[in-house]
């Protein structure tokens, strides 16, 4: 019996997960699923990679990973296209999100031995006779499971910095997306023939499952909160570690002095690049009101010009179908509690697509404001001060990015967001800058990839203390004397106690 396949939608047909695009539903490639005994051998294989990986050095890893890197840029719109044609997200869409991979693979690369490597650390006067030293061992085997809206980008974000660190990767991309998972480990295995320290392991939420009980050293994952619960709670059964990014209802605030028409590109491209489907992207705009009729004008006339379709347009097809369903529920809500729709609206749901909609005045309780929409909407409330868009910015258990538009008080306002990043007069470049740590706070998760703390992530602390001298104030030891005692009280005295 042939199975029925939906375009976008993975099917499992005898064992193989069939992906196919959600615009034309051509297969764009078909993988074996795994068992929950290939992940664990899978697990077992990258377990003796990494030990060969990490005693490559900083060095050898690091020449590797620049082979890597010149691999994805060379063949950039091969991937891109790859990225298209089974995700439906536009071509110059996927060629932003690999060039920013792109730069994130070279800083790892390039920084790892900076951030990770021994050093010396300053010993304090009461163990002056000890030398101090740190450094960041590899966990052995790190599992990703990916998302399949930045199939590229988000993934690599781990894969980069964990691999840059001395760990082996198995990846689990995302069911949606299995072919750009595949391509990536694959040109991995390209330039590093040698073992397999990067695969690729596919099928359902059960491979996830699966890879969280194997034995890995670490898990990153990247998904919705209640997946992340899960996840978590799995990894629970053997304290592995965790790294959660689990999406966001990001908030951008107009303030009353912004450049209104920097504020309203940035907004559209903020809040329906990729067609929304973007863990940072911008659902809510909260405009102050001296400027809120002018800027949601600017906005409706910039999203009013963006195109719809499956080749060259500017908003590609809703990747995941169900998602079609949250979309027109939200838009519905909004509209039937008194919200106004002054761009698109009801009909905007046209499967596989979704035209803009700008929606105003909606309630702050609705579902629209409250819930992680993930399409080409937008909510543009009016406030009467940046005070006032704080406090509803911040009103939400999400807190992963955000953006914030002024000249004054632009970057005090963006402070006082409750979100792991920001962006002052822009939108979502935080995401691209790989000197900064990328990552949210509550229902967005915890743990950062990118940057320092990112490389950090993927590495244990390991302290040691060398000793380097005669200790003069003896107090670790059973031959301390009364007189050692009375001496390190005294010195304590002298150095605390005013």
């Amino acid at each position: 019996m042939t199975a029925v396949h939906v375009p976008g939608a993975p099917v499992i047909d005898h064992g193989t997960l069939i992906s196919t695009s959600p615009a034309t539903g051509d297969e764009a490639g078909r993988f074996p699923v795994a068992t929950p005994a290939d992940v664990t051998e899978a697990v077992d294989r990258a377990r003796s990679a990494g030990q060969w990986w990490a005693g490559l050095g900083f060095t050898g890893r690091r020449e590797r990973l620049l082979r890597w890197r010149a691999q994805l840029a060379r063949r950039i719109e091969e991937l891109a296209d790859l990225v298209h044609r089974e995700g439906g997200k536009p071509i110059a869409d996927a060629v932003v999100e690999i060039v920013t991979a792109v730069e994130h693979i070279d800083w790892a690369a390039r920084n790892a031995r900076r951030v990770l490597g021994p050093r010396r650390v300053r010993s304090r006067l009461i163990l002056a006779e000890f030398s101090g030293h740190l450094e960041y061992q590899p966990y052995g085997v790190v599992g990703v499971i990916g998302p399949w809206n930045y199939p590229v980008f988000t993934p690599i974000g781990s894969i980069a910095y964990a691999l840059a660190a001395g760990n082996a990767v198995v990846f689990k991309p995302s069911e949606y997306t299995p072919a750009v998972g595949q391509w990536l480990a694959d040109s991995f295995a390209e330039v590093v023939p040698e073992q397999p320290v990067l695969t690729a392991v596919h099928g359902l939420g059960d491979v996830g499952a699966a890879l969280c009980r194997s034995g890995v050293g670490k898990l990153a994952f990247t998904g919705s909160p209640a997946t992340g619960r899960k996840v978590m709670a799995a990894c629970a059964e053997t304290l592995t570690p965790v790294l959660v990014e689990a999406g966001g209802k990001d908030a951008m605030i107009v303030d009353s002095d912004a450049d209104l028409d920097a504020a309203a590109e940035a907004c559209v491209w903020g809040a329906l690049t990729n067609a929304g489907q973007t863990c940072i992207g911008i659902e809510r705009v909260y405009a102050v009101e001296p400027v809120f009729d002018a800027f949601v004008e600017k906005v409706v006339a910039r999203a009013g010009r963006l195109t719809v379709g499956p080749d060259g347009e500017d908003i590609g097809p809703i990747t995941m179908p169900a998602q079609l369903d949250v979309i027109r529920r939200h838009i519905d809500d909004a509209l039937a509690r008194g919200g106004r729709a002054v761009l698109g609206g009801a009909d905007a749901v046209q499967p596989p697509y979704v035209r803009p909609t700008v929606l105003v005045d909606v309630p702050e309780d609705s579902a629209v404001v409250r819930e992680e929409t993930f399409g080409p909407t937008l909510t543009i409330n009016r406030v009467r001060d940046v005070d006032d868009a704080v406090a509803r910015a911040n009103a939400l258990p999400y807190g992963l990015g955000g953006s914030v538009f002024g000249r004054r008080r632009a970057v005090a306002v963006a402070r006082r967001l409750r979100s792991g990043m920001a962006s002052v007069n822009s939108t979502l470049t935080f995401a691209g800058m790989s000197t900064l740590p990328f990552g949210g706070v509550g229902e967005s998760g915890f743990g950062r990839i990118h940057g320092e703390d990112g490389l950090r992530e993927f590495g244990r602390a390991k302290a040691i203390t060398r000793r380097r001298a005669r200790s003069l104030l003896p107090s670790m030891t059973f031959e301390r004397t009364p007189a050692d005692v009375a001496r390190l009280v005294k010195v304590i005295k002298t150095l605390y106690g005013r």
